[in-house]
């Protein structure tokens, strides 16, 4: 954002690596995109359109989801966006952990301290960002129940997929 000047539209793959405890759902190095927007006049409804517009896209138009807010550091309202698990169909699995429901899209509206520390006029743009990781999305879009199975040098399980 230091380097142009808004309206952004913005998307960025990248390798992550955080510290997490290994289980069905969550790995310590993932791929994601993450992706961000800033233009005149931008509204927590335009991410929560955008949101439902690409995970429809991704998993059929009559995919489930529901929103729940939450703390991330550099947005404002954050929100946690959840995908009816399409491996249980949301009955509830290790992956989804028993829930039903599986966190797919973390987003929230920029913060305007993000914004200005980029030189952009607070009074003028704002914007959304979310991300998405990518073997999450293999996951829930063929069923495969634990995402320990992508990362198994084993080819007799990959070649499967």
């Amino acid at each position: 954002m230091k380097l142009g000047k808004p309206p952004f539209r913005v998307l960025v793959p990248g390798r992550n690596f955080r510290y997490e405890q290994v289980d069905a759902s969550h790995g310590f190095e993932f791929w994601q995109v993450e992706g961000f927007v800033v233009d005149e006049n931008i509204h927590l409804t335009d991410l929560f359109g955008t949101i439902k517009y690409v995970l429809g896209e991704l998993f059929g138009k009559e995919v489930k989801t529901r929103f729940a807010t939450t703390n991330f550091p550099f947005v404002e309202p954050g929100v946690d966006t959840y995908l009816e698990c399409t491996i249980c169909k949301g009955k509830g699995c290790s992956f989804c952990k028993g829930t039903g429901w599986s966190e797919i899209m973390p987003a929230g509206m920029i913060h305007p301290n993000v914004l200005k520390m980029a030189g952009i006029d607070t009074k003028k743009w704002n914007g959304f960002a979310f991300a998405i990781g990518l073997s999450r999305i293999v996951n829930l879009r063929y069923q495969i129940k634990d995402l320990r199975t992508l990362t198994t040098p084993d080819m007799r399980i990959l070649s499967q997929f």
